[in-house]
């Protein structure tokens, strides 16, 4: 997704937004005590956000340039976790209804053929 031209605070406002968003999720799903800091959680996040070499940052940055999914996994040769992880987060909250905006607007886009600009533009309404 290219939210990175949205500029530094927007990005910090959707990361900002997105670990409240996992924290919520996974209060509801195993509610059991963690800490949403740890690098499983807050880090895997940060490596998505920042690193040029993260396999879900180079996947999303494709497909908000316009490539398909399809082409945008046959290009790559590598796996991009976040792709089937979001289809089992929106799969599982139909149970739990939990707020995901961020979520739900990645599935949008790799699973319904959502407008990358629009979700972004929904996001950037909606998130504080």
């Amino acid at each position: 997704m290219p939210w990175f031209r949205y500029g530094d605070n927007f990005q910090a406002v959707l990361i900002s937004n997105a670990i409240q968003e996992i924290k919520r999720f996974l209060d509801a799903v195993s509610p059991i005590s963690r800490d949403i800091n740890d690098s499983a959680y807050l880090g895997d996040l940060l490596v998505t956000a920042y690193s040029q070499f993260s396999r879900n940052r180079t996947f999303g940055s494709m497909v908000g340039k316009g490539y398909s999914v399809k082409s945008a996994q046959l290009e790559m040769n590598m796996i991009a976790e976040g792709y089937y992880a979001v289809k089992c987060i929106h799969e599982l909250n139909k149970k739990h209804g939990v707020d995901l905006p961020v979520c739900n607007s990645v599935y949008k886009i790799l699973y319904e053929q959502g407008s990358p600009k629009m979700e972004m533009k929904v996001l950037s309404d909606r998130l504080r």
